[in-house]
Order: structure tokens, then sequence, then C-alpha cells
């Protein structure tokens, strides 16, 4: 049986940590962090993502604001609502919730987001200090994959890695901080994607695999090799009347086929998600820390 790397309790001690943190501050009379997710639009996936991200910072004891805009907001409207945020200095960190609706350009919007309330790390300016190996912020999943990792002891230093998927989001920071000196780094990344050839090859030659492509169950269990490292950061939905709402979650991992073979494994549901959120809090208390001066 492969060690099950859970994300949900290691996302509980890092939002415990802060908690602590947050009692310590608002002791010494520090301000309290303050998030503010702005939404366009009624896509219901970002609405379940966004009350996981309020549920997390009230726990902790952070303020929260959903900030919603309607379908047919305009480029100018949402940047005046982005630059209203900007410019409040009671709000410590704002995200702008993907995806946006198709007449929006998100680039754009990313760029427009204030690089020291930026606690995604979306905009150039944290990307450029991430890749020089200075980061502001810690891109949330990327971040969460190398914390999983290091936690239950499995360094990427030396090792081979196979990160499928080549997105802004995922996998392209996590190959920058996995090929940096440093922690979480030194690893020898090979960044797949739809070009790549023979991947199956490439995947059986990895000692940790990531898989982040959205596709679900598109990593076989012959494509691993004997005890190898999966972190599973897809999440998908595949329809299923024995449930009650109708579909299951599953990941990019064919679970029931590369468990076996695996040393260790991230499930979906109940590994990289619920990190990614904690690692937004605590992208969050150090924003606040940065604006205050500590």
């Amino acid at each position: 049986m492969a060690t099950i790397l859970d994300g949900k309790i290691l996302s509980q001690k890092i939002r415990d940590d802060l908690k602590k943190r947050l009692e310590t501050q608002k002791a010494e009379g520090k301000p309290t962090p303050f998030l503010t997710a702005m939404q366009v639009g009624e896509y219901l996936p970002s609405t379940v993502y966004i009350r996981a991200k309020e549920r997390a910072c009230a726990e902790i004891g952070f303020g929260f604001k959903h900030y919603k805009l309607p379908e047919s907001t305009t480029m100018e409207d949402l940047k005046a609502a982005v630059t209203e945020v900007n410019d409040d200095p009671g709000v410590h960190g704002l995200l702008v919730q993907s995806p946006l609706p198709s007449h929006l350009d998100e680039i754009q919007v990313q760029r427009l987001v204030s690089p020291l309330k930026d606690v995604d790390c979306f905009h150039p300016e944290n990307v450029g200090l991430l890749y020089i190996g200075e980061p502001r912020f810690q891109p949330c999943t990327a971040a969460a994959v190398i914390e999983m990792l290091l936690h239950y002891g499995y360094n990427p230093a030396g090792k081979n890695v196979a990160i499928v998927g080549r997105s802004i989001l995922v996998g392209r920071p996590l190959a920058v901080i996995m090929g940096l000196k440093g922690r979480g780094g030194n690893a020898t990344v090979t960044l797949c994607h739809s070009r790549t050839r023979d991947l199956p090859d490439v995947i059986r030659k990895a000692d940790i695999i990531i898989p982040a492509i959205g596709q679900a169950e598109f990593i076989r269990g012959d494509w691993v090799k004997k005890g190898a490292v999966v972190v599973d950061v897809g999440i998908n939905r595949l329809a299923d009347s024995t449930k009650k709402r109708g579909y299951r979650l599953v990941g990019d991992v064919a679970f029931a086929e590369v468990e076996p073979k695996a040393e260790a494994i991230a499930p979906v549901p109940g590994g990289v998600g619920p990190m990614t959120v904690a690692i937004l809090c605590r992208n969050l208390m150090h924003a606040a820390g940065l604006d205050a001066g500590f």
C-alpha cells in the first residue's frame, strides 16, 4: 500500500499555525489580514472555490469579502473594481477568480492587481521574482505540491521529476521552483506537454510524477515505475449515478492502477486541493506583514 499524502491533515496544520500567529500579532496590535475574492458572473465552480477560501479565512480569523460582479461586466468596470480594492488600505490580498467570462482579458486583469496584494502570485512582477529565486509570494498550487512532498519526507533534490502540463497556474511555476537551488528545488525536471514524444516512457523514468492537465485518469498504471511518488494535481468530474450529486471527483491519475505501484500518492479529492487554500492563507498573512512592515 502506498503512503497517502493527505492534504487535509497538512492543510489543517498550516491553518492552525496561522491561527496561533494571528493571535500573537493581534496581541501586539498588528492588523488582521483581509482578503477580497472578486468573482465575475455566476460560474458555480468559482463560487465553490471562493466559499472554501471564505471558510478557511473564517476559521483562522482573517477578514474576507466576496466581491461579486455581473456577467455583463466590461473591462473598464472590472478595472475600476480592481483599482478600488488596490487602493483600499484595509485589504491585504486580492484575487480575481478564474475563469473569467470570455469577453474579459484574464492576462490583463492579472496585471491590474497590485503586486503587493497579489496573493495568487500571477502578476508579472511576482512571477519574475519567483523566476530569479527571490519570491515575494509562492504560487499556491505549486507551493502546495512542494509542501506535501517535503512534509512526508520526499525531498525533490537530486530526483528526476516529470511534471505533466505547462500551464501558467501550475506546471510552469512548479518547474521553476523545483529546478532552482533551495528548499524544494535541486531536482532534474522534465516539463511534459501535448507535444512530448512517447510521454509514457518519459513518465516511467521519473522518481516523482506531478500531473496537472485536467484529463480524468489520464496517467495509467503501466506508465509508472515501482516506487515512484505521485502528486495528482488534476481535478475532474465523472458522471456517476450512484452519487447524490450525479458525479464523482477524480484526478489525472488512474488511482486504482497507480496506487499499488507507487511509494506514495496524493489522492483526489483530499490531496493538493485543501493545501492550495492553506498556502493562499499563508500568502495573505505574509502580504499583511509586508504592508505593515513586519
